[in-house]
């Protein structure tokens, strides 16, 4: 009786989003308030400010914030000095794809794939299968991520590229957590059904 059902909480994953986003934001007002190289000094200023952050709430940082700093950092640099906005450009696509080796490798490293590890704390699935396709959807919506930003960025201009980075890139992203909730709840597990099983026997 008033069996539950467990649900995939999205509140975690758009906080972490929302973290992830908050330089990607601050680099568009800056850029349409100023230019881009004002815009990427912003951008790196606020990607010491979300480890920092990250840091002080949870004395820990993931790796993939730490490449993310690395490269905004190095690229970032490198557009300031040389005042060539290639550089920038590349970062979206670098970082991306860079989440697609991390979710790629842990397909064959340890007992656990990545995508599992970040959501099992939140749900059980009815088959192993499920966490393997969902994690390689991840690995080819970042590697299509990163080649779709490398078109945008050479293909039309800079404004138009600025634009996509905040409002594509977010938008794409969103849509395919949405799409791969509804995916997942085909293969939710009751979250009572263990225990009711139990008192049964």
């Amino acid at each position: 009786m008033g069996r539950g059902v467990q649900h995939f909480d999205l509140n975690t994953t758009n906080m972490k989003f929302l973290l992830d986003f908050f330089p990607i934001l601050l680099f568009f007002i800056a850029f349409k308030l100023y230019d881009i190289y004002v815009a990427t000094a912003v951008a790196i200023l606020a990607s010491f400010a979300q480890v920092g952050w990250v840091w002080k709430k949870s004395h820990r940082v993931e790796t993939m914030h730490l490449i993310t700093l690395g490269l905004i950092v190095i690229l970032g640099g490198a557009t300031l000095l040389f005042h060539d906005e290639t550089f920038i450009k590349w970062k979206p696509t670098l970082v991306n794809w860079a989440f697609a080796i991390a979710f790629l490798g842990s397909q064959f490293i340890g007992s656990k794939n990545l995508l599992r590890r970040l959501m099992e704390e939140h749900i059980s699935v009815t088959a192993e299968i499920v966490w393997t396709r969902l994690n390689l959807a991840w690995v080819l919506f970042f590697i299509t991520m990163g080649l779709v930003n490398l078109y945008v960025a050479f293909h039309f201009s800079t404004d138009t590229w600025v634009n996509f980075k905040l409002f594509g890139m977010m938008g794409l992203t969103f849509l395919f957590v949405i799409l791969q909730s509804f995916y997942l709840a085909q293969y939710v597990v009751p979250e009572e059904e263990t225990p009711q099983k139990e008192n049964e026997e």
